[in-house]
């Protein structure tokens, strides 16, 4: 996809791996990997990015992209990364990872190396709900500057194991819409723009 995936940047996060905070039965994750990307998920995923700024936050520029193995995770990576560069920014890194692993660490460091403006995922349950475990245990990646496509955003993908440190993790649902993730619950938003009432309990 052009990009070459980054390598670990030494860090607060980088010296606790020893301590593992992977799930230990992730069985109850689906097998089933992500449905194919829509056209309308991908464009509703690129205004997010591109008008995701506040007084705090300056425009996103970097992006490290990060997916799961699966043929529907690769083409929707590589999708987003044909979208997004050179006409809104630049792709620091893209980053596979495994539906199962010793730690996910390799992973979790490549992806947050380099110290991009905002992060890009697509996968299926499994792996993903490990990975950002990892993520926050043993890097500086923070939910809140993460942009999903449609897989992430599903209740299985971030069912209760996860729900509860993923706060701020927004995305792009397949119609076109939006959906976030605060408090153990996902808000869904059409098309339009306009809050739906689609509020899916993860607790």
């Amino acid at each position: 996809m052009g990009p070459t995936e980054g390598r670990g940047r030494s860090g607060s996060g980088s010296g606790s791996g020893s301590r593992s905070p992977l799930i230990r039965r992730p069985d109850g994750w689906p097998p089933t990997p992500p449905n194919v990307h829509t056209e309308a998920e991908l464009a509703c995923l690129i205004t997010m990015l591109t008008e995701a700024r506040s007084p705090d936050r300056p425009p996103i520029r970097s992006v490290a992209v990060g997916h799961g193995r699966d043929d529907a995770s690769r083409a929707a990576a590589r999708a987003f990364v044909e979208a997004w560069q050179p006409a809104h920014g630049a792709v620091l890194a893209v980053v596979d990872w495994p539906e199962d692993a010793a730690s996910w660490l390799r992973q979790a460091r490549r992806l947050t190396a380099g110290a991009p403006d905002a992060w890009v995922v697509a996968g299926a349950a499994r792996g993903w709900g490990q990975l950002s475990r990892r993520l926050l245990h043993s890097t500086d990646w923070r939910p809140d500057r993460t942009f999903a496509f449609a897989s992430i955003g599903d209740a299985a993908a971030v069912g209760p194991a996860v729900a509860d440190i993923l706060d701020g993790l927004r995305g792009a649902s397949a119609d076109g819409g939006g959906w976030c993730l605060a408090g153990g619950l996902i808000t869904r938003h059409e098309p339009s723009g306009r809050p739906g009432l689609n509020r899916a309990d993860l607790g």
